[in-house]
This record gives C-alpha cells, structure tokens and sequence, in this order.
C-alpha cells in the first residue's frame, strides 16, 4: 500500500507498487486529465507535479512516491485560475487539445522555479505538441510569467 497526498488529499493506493502513476491516477482515482501518450517520457502527456518538480506520471511507480506531494491538472486550480491556465486562453494555445494538461502543469512548475524563465530553460521544456502551437504556446508562457508576479487572473 502506498500513500500519498494527491491534489491535497491523503490518498492510498493498494497497487502493485510497480504500478506507474499515471494509471494510478487515472484508473483509481478517476483523475483522467492526466493524459496517456507514449509511456516512454517523449511525450509529456501524463506531466503532473510531484513535490514541486514537473514529472511524466508515467516514468515512476507509486512504490517510489511513498509520502509524496502530487498535484494533477485537476488540483492545481479552482475554476482554471492559475495563471498558466489563464494565459492559455487568452493566447488561445489549444489545438486539438491532448498536450494541454501536461503543457500546462510542466508550464507551472517551471514559472514556480524560475519566474522569468530564460529562452533555454522554455526550449528544455519536454513535451510535444503535435499539432505544432508551440508559438501560442510560448506566448502563452511569457503571459503567465508577466502575470504570476502581478498575481490576479487575466480577463478573456
């Protein structure tokens, strides 16, 4: 058994402890968001925040995340107000839609870090959009960054 907090809840899991967290998520505990794409770590689909780093849900066991702090795509916001969220509106990011989540949770981690995120750090970001919005996409960043210091939520 294995526990955890999961977007501020206690949660625990009685997986196998191999069981990778993306379907831990997804399949017991009906957090779907979190998306499934390549269960290799190219893609960044399944990106989710674990103890304030950006992780593919994909690439570690819930064994290994014993007292750990998650948050997925559905906790890091009430109402789509994070920042990241709002400026991925407003920029209008979203093509089909399927990157989004892990886009927006790699994005979040990253500003936490580092605020004013340099053009390396955005080029080092791992997940693929294969609809190629990746211009949207970083003037999406650059909002976010512009108004996670300011602090309130942009108007769309």
């Amino acid at each position: 058994m294995t526990r955890m907090t999961v977007n501020g809840e206690a949660v625990r899991y009685r997986l196998d402890a191999q069981t990778p967290l993306l379907w831990a998520l997804r399949d017991a505990s009906n957090l779907t968001g979190t998306k499934y794409g390549c269960d290799s770590r190219d893609c960044g689909a399944c990106t989710v925040i674990i103890d304030g780093r950006a992780v593919t849900s994909c690439s570690v066991a819930i064994g290994e995340l014993e007292g750990a702090q998650v948050t997925t795509i559905e906790g890091l916001s009430a109402g789509r107000a994070h920042p990241v969220q709002q400026a991925w509106l407003v920029e209008q990011a979203t093509m089909c839609g399927y990157c989004e989540p892990g886009f927006i949770m790699a994005i979040a981690a990253l500003l936490e870090s580092s605020p004013s995120p340099s053009e390396e750090q955005l080029a080092a970001l791992p997940n693929i959009c294969r609809c190629g919005a990746y211009p949207r996409i970083k003037r999406a960043i650059m909002r976010a960054a512009g108004t996670a210091a300011a602090g309130p939520p942009l108007e769309t």
